[in-house]
């Protein structure tokens, strides 16, 4: 089986978010595979081990790209593919319209995302390109199987859990829950720096979304602490809520 695993390089998690310029600064900025994308190359790989076939890992992205691709062929993948991308701010429906146009091209059996990405939490590319490419597809997968050509996914949905059969080749995307990623080997680690990535230019299309202006949200005000007897204090937060925080009150 002929597995392809769209990944998105995004900041790590625990990093601070600073805007310079009106636009987010990356200086000093630690980026990793985004953590949902991470379970899906892990899944993508466990399905070799049991079936055989080639894992193939697609990353649109900015010259550092390369390094998310890198660290998915430590973890096992057989080799990737750059997309590359000269302005980061292209919006949902341009980078699914980019990698479907690669991912027709090398034709996998099976599509494998993250169901969100960690920093812009849309969750539209892996389904848009879905859409694009006229394949169906299963969204928020917490188990995988195979039977007959088709895909077994056990989902989430509200409320409870579906189970739900894709024909091959679809698109499915992963919840956290699908599996716990591995972490690369040292072995691994020296064989990815020979394996193969190719490198291809984004194909040109035009984003239907702009970004305006970004904004960090407002720090948030200390809290008021009222002491004394509840009389007192009942008095002191009714004060508080009129002539402070302006609660309007209806007869």
């Amino acid at each position: 089986m002929k597995i392809a695993v769209c990944v998105k390089q995004t900041f790590d998690t625990e990093a601070k978010i600073v805007l310079k310029d009106g636009k987010i600064s990356g200086d000093g900025i630690n980026l990793i595979i985004n953590p949902y994308d991470e379970v899906a190359v892990e899944e993508a790989l466990r399905i070799k081990e049991k079936q055989g076939g080639e894992v193939v890992i697609i990353c649109a992205g900015g010259d550092r790209a390369t390094e998310a691709i890198r660290q998915a062929l430590a973890m096992g993948a057989d080799r990737g593919v750059h997309i590359k991308v000269n302005d980061p701010d292209v919006d949902e429906y341009a980078r699914a319209v980019m990698l479907a146009e690669v991912l027709k091209e090398q034709a996998p059996d099976l599509i494998l995302c993250g169901h969100v990405a960690a920093d812009d939490g849309s969750s539209q590319v892996p389904t848009r390109t879905a859409e694009i490419l006229g394949l169906p597809h299963a969204n928020v997968v917490t188990k995988l199987e195979f039977a007959d050509g088709k895909a077994i996914c056990t989902r989430e949905v509200d409320g409870g859990m579906e189970v739900m059969e894709v024909a091959l080749p679809a698109v499915v995307t992963c919840q956290v829950s699908l599996n716990e990623p591995r972490y690369p080997s040292m072995k691994g680690i020296m064989q990815a720096k020979k394996k193969p990535i190719a490198n291809v230019d984004a194909v040109a299309v035009e984003s239907k979304a702009k970004i305006i202006e970004l904004a960090l949200p407002a720090a948030k005000q200390a809290g008021k602490k009222i002491e004394g007897e509840p009389e007192d204090t009942g008095k002191q937060l009714a004060a508080w809520l009129l002539n402070e925080v302006k609660v309007e009150i209806k007869q």
